[in-house]
């Protein structure tokens, strides 16, 4: 960590009107969690002499502790090991503010084993061990809706119908929809480019009050999952800042389209050769094995594709949603597209996730299923044509406990990613459903009361 040094005194060099650092990380269900640190202790955390509970890795959605296994732990410290090149001004904010991402190393120095960052750089590390680097890049969605609710609590959108009526579509792709959200829209591109994050495109989508922001692909899995987790830090700041709630929510609006996050993903060879790659855009016997492996571990992932008791109600029938695990060329209807490019830039989209999941499991997730059809040379179903919804049944699981069950027995979660990760996790998503449980909705009570 020395090395940082004079990076960093270049830094506040650079900044002298900063006065705090927002030290972060993101814990296993999606909340960032750290502290406020001055200007003059930053060379210290840079260092990577900051402690704090490795527990803070590991609290639910409500950021309360996994009570069944922190206190079993002891609830010790651990040290956070600094991101370097996460450390950037945070412009939107009133006072001059800076950031930097970290991760968590158990007192003895090792990584912990739960950490998202170290179990990605872990998996990059059994690619590189093949000769392969993944090249991946992320599509979310959100929506940007009013910051006052309406009289029953429920979410209000910000985008306005232009002829008077109830808002029963977004104008998709509107040039002049994405226009009423322009003094927004170009502060967050400030915002990113302050922060050196690639945005590629941004988009108006199908529900009223939704857009999606893309990011330039990156042959670096861990870089491309920190600039994901900035950019939401980014959109939401920004939307704060001018009166609007930014949501990643998979389905805020149960008859309207959610938020998706697709992940697209390719491999590259030590020279830089994409290997799934043939000339044709077809792609190669390893591009198939690596949609098999995807294809197999789908059930057992899709706690990290979909963790929320919302983020299932995404899955219906025609909405863009998979239902099972297929594929095709060109095919929105699939759960792994192959989408037609330059044969030079053959790739799987993949398809599952939503939006309010976490970058870092999500793309550990689809890296692990890519190395398990790969090491284990799987072989991949003919692709489909046409409809996925009316060829194949629904398969994956459809609701959290059914999720939930998959992940905490799966062989190939404990192999791929860590029986530890596997098990907090899994007391984790319990902990969540348990409280849900405990909750009767305003629905039920309509229907039976």
């Amino acid at each position: 960590m020395t090395d940082n040094n004079d990076a960093v005194q270049a830094f506040l060099d650079k900044h002298p009107d900063i006065e705090v650092f927002e030290v972060m990380l993101l814990d296993l269900c999606g909340g960032l969690r750290g502290k406020w640190v001055t200007r003059e202790k930053l060379p210290k955390v840079m260092q990577g002499a900051l402690k704090i509970p490795l527990s803070t890795l590991a609290f639910d959605i409500w950021g309360r502790d996994a009570e069944e296994w922190v206190f079993n732990t002891g609830d010790g410290d651990g040290f956070c090991t600094p991101e370097p090149r996460t450390l950037v001004v945070a412009p939107w904010l009133e006072r001059p503010t800076g950031q930097v991402f970290m991760s968590m190393r158990e007192v003895d120095g090792s990584q912990c084993s739960y950490d998202p960052r170290y179990m990605l750089q872990g998996l990059q590390q059994r690619f590189s061990e093949l000769g392969l680097t993944p090249v991946v890049a992320s599509e979310m969605e959100f929506h940007l809706l009013r910051a006052e609710r309406d009289d029953i609590g429920r979410p209000i959108h910000s985008q306005q119908d232009r002829v008077g009526g109830a808002l029963g579509a977004g104008q998709t792709y509107g040039i002049d929809t994405m226009e009423d959200m322009s003094a927004l829209m170009h502060e967050v591109r400030d915002a990113c480019d302050a922060q050196g994050l690639p945005v590629d495109t941004l988009i108006k989508e199908s529900a009223p009050s939704q857009y999606e922001i893309n990011l330039y692909h990156r042959a670096d899995a861990l870089e491309a999952a920190d600039q994901a987790v900035m950019l939401q830090r980014v959109i939401r700041g920004v939307a704060k800042k001018h009166g609007f709630i930014a949501t990643f929510m998979a389905k805020p609006f149960g008859d309207l389209a959610g938020n998706g996050m697709h992940v697209h993903c390719s491999l590259v060879d030590r020279d830089g050769n994409n290997v799934f790659d043939d000339g044709t855009g077809k792609g190669t016997e390893l591009l198939r094995q690596a949609i098999a492996g995807c294809l197999s571990s789908m059930s057992d992932s899709m706690l990290m594709f979909a963790p929320n008791l919302n983020s299932y109600r995404r899955f219906r029938r025609g909405t863009h949603a998979p239902l099972a695990p297929s594929w095709g060329y060109e095919n929105r209807t699939v759960s792994v597209r192959v989408p037609a490019d330059a044969p030079a830039a053959t790739r799987i989209e993949h398809r599952v996730s939503g939006a309010d999941a976490s970058p870092y499991l999500v793309f550990a997730g689809i890296l692990a299923g890519v190395l398990r059809g790969i090491e284990k040379k799987m072989e991949a179903p003919a692709p489909l044509e046409g409809n996925a919804y009316e060829q194949l049944p629904a398969s994956l699981p459809r609701y959290l406990p059914d999720a939930l069950a998959c992940f905490a027995d799966s062989e190939h979660i404990a192999e791929y990613l860590g029986a530890e990760f596997q098990k907090v996790y899994t007391i984790l998503k319990q902990q969540e459903l348990d409280e849900y449980d405990s909750h009767v909705t305003p629905l039920e009570y309509d229907a039976n009361l």
